[in-house]
């Protein structure tokens, strides 16, 4: 941290409200305009390599990412663009008319998954390992310890192969840029523009990943109603591939919903109980519901049946 003590002295330095991460933000204030400084922990540093070079890739397409200014990657420090304070969520939090603004935002992704992926892009694939892996997260932070437990480990095991055999049907031969967090909260007002911040995780792979995180976003409660109205608009909107094939799109999008349920409920309980973080605990119940209405579809029946052995008594109730 000793680059940002040399600033404060040259520079007004504000820490800002953090992510759900390791790293660190700041806004620094000068004469012209204000940046944003963003410092990771040592083991990290490569994390902000990541996040420079897609952020670079998007913008070559033509969609609005933070400039890049300056980096230390010694240090683990870099300076970017200052996207100001006003996120998506602020926006859809305060409009009568949410799916106008849905509408805007799904112009957006549509938008990105049409840009070309060639042999050359060096972002790296979703693959399965790497959907297990995320849905490990439930099963080390909320699943309890069964050690002692002989029934408990094989439901555990059971469940986990499960889990794979679902991901195994999960088409990932279409290649698309997946930002894999594409939330309200990640989406900045820049006048009439739509600034996309938090792009260090993406990776390439299936096109409903995204739409999953903005439907079933666990910080911003929306009705069925209007997730059905974004999903309808989605389709009207996207590539006549998807279109074509609906049906196919709809069961990844159910798997991947669930999926990505699992490891958030798991991400936030390692926040509290790891990190202090004790903020993300709110977000739980929603997580719990979203989780059990992805549960309905037919492909999840046995899975479901498993989790209702799992869970703690208290949340047996949530996957009912």
């Amino acid at each position: 941290m000793e680059s940002l003590k040399i600033l404060t002295m040259k520079y007004r330095v504000t820490p800002l409200i953090g992510d759900a991460s390791f790293r660190k933000f700041f806004r620094i204030h000068s004469n012209k305009k204000s940046k944003i400084l963003i410092y990771a922990t040592k083991n990290k540093k490569s994390n902000l390599v990541d996040y420079i070079s897609v952020n670079n890739f998007l913008r070559k397409n033509n969609i609005c990412t933070p400039k890049h200014y300056y980096s230390n990657l010694k240090k683990g420090v870099i300076e970017i663009e200052d996207f100001g304070n006003i996120t998506f969520f602020d926006v859809v939090s305060n409009t009568k008319n949410k799916l106008i603004v849905y509408k805007k935002i799904i112009d957006l992704l549509v938008k990105i998954q049409k840009i070309k992926i060639d042999k050359k892009n060096k972002i790296k694939k979703y693959s399965l390992k790497k959907l297990e892996e995320e849905s490990n997260i439930f099963f080390d932070w909320y699943i309890p310890n069964f050690k002692k437990n002989n029934i408990n480990k094989k439901l555990k095991i059971k469940l986990k192969k499960e889990l794979i055999n679902i991901y195994k049907t999960i088409d990932f031969k279409k290649k698309y840029f997946v930002h894999r967090d594409f939330h309200v909260s990640n989406l900045m007002k820049i006048k009439k523009k739509i600034g996309v911040i938090d792009t260090q995780d993406a990776l390439i792979g299936n096109a409903s990943y995204d739409l999953v995180s903005l439907i079933d976003d666990v910080r911003i409660v929306t009705s069925l109603k209007l997730k059905r109205q974004i999903l309808d608009y989605y389709f009207k909107k996207s590539h006549k591939f998807i279109r074509d094939n609906k049906k196919d799109f709809m069961k990844d999008f159910n798997i991947l919903a669930v999926q990505r349920m699992l490891k958030i409920i798991g991400i936030f309980i390692r926040l509290n109980k790891r990190d202090n973080k004790r903020q993300y605990v709110k977000f739980l119940p929603y997580a719990w519901k979203l989780l059990k209405f992805r549960l309905k579809a037919q492909e999840f029946f046995l899975i479901k049946h498993i989790l209702k052995k799992l869970v703690y008594k208290k949340d047996i109730n949530k996957i009912l």
